[in-house]
């Protein structure tokens, strides 16, 4: 049996700090959204409040991913704490789904029967909010390149930054022509950009049920394993993520049986090993080497 492991620090990790700013001003915002809106009664702000909270979910998860990264295995937690991340992620699906639901409904009764909106107080929110976000956009912006992480906390923060702006021009509409369902408009439209975030959910769902992760598949990685020399057959083969971005592989490899006379297995769980991490990017693999007919004793297997 072998396995390979890859613990290289990532470029998030060293823009912690930034990260952690860019979250702290995001749950303020988030604060102070919900409670102008209940001040207000503006849904759109509401909405905005919904939108912050899942881009400072996002947030929240890169830093953790960091953060966890760091905290090392041990005898009873042999991959660390990785999988806290996709639970917080599946507590945010949960958040964003309820939130997404009341904002839909609301809006839709809103329209159809306007509440008065108090667009003076629902603008001073509206700048606070903008405020804040564009604090977040300063914080992230040098090191938004620095990884697909860095790049996706700042995208979010950035749309945080334009859903305020839509507060405040249905908050300038309202006061300008008293129609208030401007506000309820706005609230669809930011609530239409907060569906799409509930997926987390789903993937969430998908990791902790050890599902296959999306984009490997497995029919190609057998074609790969059995096109190496010496390799007859595999089975009992698979693969599931410990968390986002770590998929783990285990498969049992039928192998000619003078491979465990001549000493050419390890050089072939080398061959093996290399053979997922370049074409699947799969770095964490454990790999039972079997001579033929090992299977006739073996308990029932999947494929």
């Amino acid at each position: 049996m072998g396995h390979g492991h890859d613990h290289d620090v990532t470029a998030t990790g060293r823009h912690r700090a930034a990260l952690a700013g860019a979250l702290a001003v995001s749950v303020a915002i988030f604060a102070v959204e919900v409670v102008g809106a209940l001040v207000t009664g503006s849904l759109a702000l509401f909405a905005d409040a919904g939108h912050v909270l899942a881009d400072a979910g996002g947030v929240a998860l890169a830093l953790g991913a960091t953060v966890l990264a760091a905290r090392p295995a041990t005898d009873r937690r042999t991959f660390g704490w990785a999988r806290a991340e996709i639970l917080a992620a599946a507590v945010n699906g949960l958040v964003l789904a309820g939130m997404s639901v009341y904002v839909f409904v609301e809006g839709v009764r809103r329209l159809i029967e306007p509440s008065e909106v108090e667009p003076g107080g629902m603008a001073l929110f509206g700048v606070i909010g903008l405020a804040g976000n564009l604090v977040g956009v300063a914080l992230l912006w040098r090191a938004r390149n620095a990884s697909l992480n860095m790049r996706g906390a700042f995208l979010e923060v950035a749309t945080d930054a334009a859903t305020s702006v839509g507060v405040l021009v249905a908050a300038g509409v309202i006061a300008a022509t008293d129609f208030t369902r401007a506000d309820a408009i706005v609230s669809v439209l930011i609530g239409l950009i907060i569906a799409p975030r509930i997926r987390l959910l789903r993937e969430a769902v998908n990791v902790l049920l050890e599902a296959t992760p999306a984009g490997i598949d497995l029919d190609r990685i057998r074609r790969h394993i059995t096109d190496l020399e010496h390799v007859l057959d595999v089975h009992d083969l698979h693969v599931h993520a410990v968390t986002s971005g770590l998929p783990v592989l285990t498969a049992h490899v039928v192998v000619r049986d003078e491979c465990f006379q001549d000493g050419r297995a390890p050089q072939l769980l080398d061959a093996l090993q290399a053979c997922v991490a370049g074409h699947f990017d799969v770095a964490h693999s454990t790999f039972q080497l079997e001579p033929a007919g090992h299977t006739d004793h073996e308990h029932p297997s999947h494929p």
